[in-house]
């Protein structure tokens, strides 16, 4: 790593650690790759929750504690200038500062030439072959004095087109190159090896977002020059689980989100409410999230049922509630959410969903967040015509939301939230 921030130097007074990010292996492949046998000099892979969207440059941000990417995706919605900006000449040439999403980036060691950014989902096993070998031959040069951070896209655009067959060939060989870097490195040299996010691992059909907006009376616009409350920004970049909404009229994102309860593929949607509380409307019903900060910092949530149970925490809520680990309000800790939710259909949903909206995930956050279901995604339209979906990432659920951490050296907790993994990978 460039510049770790550790009290002890990697090489001098301690052996340098390989960090190793994967990008889109999902948890469930990670554990059966290691009851395959490969791994096994690794202890077991613990949860790593990715935040929603369950996108890479807002995970590894997090993760790293790093500035915030502009927006969700390279084409994204200018809150100050109410335009769309970037766009895939971000993939174009060499890799500027304007192109960096986040100061994450400053501290990888290696990571593929731009243009692999793209062509990965175009040719994905001649990306991931030429990563790896670029990979082995600049860990093998680099200084014994310092740790080493890598981050392989490969993966998932492996993942993404060819599906899971693929991707487990390409594990195989990463299996015995890092056995091959710990030889000769030494059985003292830590490996950590973890994923961005996770991925549904099903074949994935579009979501007609335009067309319904459009039917609902809405005009869909790159540019705002004028308030209007139908006017909507919607950017549509890559083949993923959820999409982001912009209004001329911050005041209509309620009465978006209620448009699309009805659209097939949508699970539900995000808005704020004031400046605590994000409210969630699906078809199975709305509520409200809670957040309160305690003196020392500590972190509290509410879920609030205001018509039905649409992230299905009606049960957990009680059970907090009858064990005495709420407060007079319905207040519970986020501690507490996440020991009970980390593997729920919604993983650590309070403080995830919450943080979409309230916290500081981009600079320039949507009006409404939708979260699609498993088997759904929404995108550039061009993409779609020549890309055949084999799996996805970017929604709120189980399979998109649970990344994997693991350890040759050190046995990780159960779950672990994005943003608690940047102690563990700098320890």
């Amino acid at each position: 790593m460039k510049n770790n921030g550790t009290s002890k130097r990697a090489g001098e007074e301690r052996p340098r650690r390989l960090l190793l990010c994967l990008d889109g292996v999902p948890l469930p492949v990670m554990q059966a790759a290691k009851g395959r046998g490969l791994f096994d000099n690794f202890n077991k892979p613990s949860r790593l929750l990715s935040p929603f969207p369950t996108m890479t440059n807002i995970a590894l941000s997090t993760m790293m504690r790093a500035s915030a990417p502009l927006g969700y995706e390279s084409l994204y919605f200018d809150r100050n200038t109410r335009e769309m900006r970037g766009g895939v000449g971000k993939y174009i040439g060499r890799r500027t500062p304007d192109k960096v999403p986040s100061s994450y980036m400053d501290e990888l060691d290696y990571q593929e030439p731009l243009p692999f950014e793209y062509l990965v989902y175009v040719a994905p096993e001649m990306v991931w072959r030429a990563d790896m070998r670029r990979f082995r031959e600049r860990f093998r040069q680099a200084p014994q004095t310092r740790d080493y951070f890598a981050f392989l896209k490969g993966t998932d655009g492996l993942l993404h087109i060819r599906g899971r067959e693929r991707l487990d060939v390409a594990l195989e060989s990463l299996d015995k190159i890092l056995r091959e870097i710990q030889k000769s490195c030494g059985t003292e040299t830590e490996i950590v090896v973890f994923s961005d996010h996770g991925m549904n691992l099903e074949e994935n059909r579009r979501v007609h977002l335009q067309t319904h907006l459009r039917k609902r009376g809405y005009e869909l616009a790159e540019k705002f020059d004028r308030r209007a409350s139908r006017r909507v920004a919607l950017p549509a970049f890559g083949l993923i689980g959820f999409s982001a909404l912009y209004c001329a009229d911050e005041e209509a994102a309620s009465t978006l989100a209620d448009s699309l309860v009805e659209l097939e593929g949508v699970d539900f949607s995000l808005f704020r409410e004031g400046k605590d509380v994000v409210v969630v409307r699906g078809e199975r019903g709305k509520e409200r999230i809670h957040r309160r900060q305690r003196d020392g910092g500590e972190t509290f949530y509410r879920y609030e049922q205001i018509e039905n149970d649409p992230l299905q925490l009606g049960g957990i809520a009680s059970a907090l509630s009858a064990e005495g680990l709420t407060d007079g309000e319905g207040f519970a800790s986020g501690e507490a959410w996440l020991a009970r939710t980390s593997d729920h259909v919604y993983p650590d949903a309070l403080e995830n969903l919450y943080q979409s909206l309230q916290g500081e995930r981009v600079r320039h956050p949507a009006d409404v967040l939708v979260s699609l279901k498993d088997g759904y995604y929404y995108g550039s339209s061009i993409f779609s015509r020549f890309v055949r979906l084999a799996a996805t990432h970017g929604n709120a659920m189980l399979s998109s939301t649970s990344a994997f951490m693991m350890s040759t050296h050190r046995q990780l907790p159960e779950a672990i939230r994005a943003s608690q993994a940047q102690p563990i990978l700098r320890a």
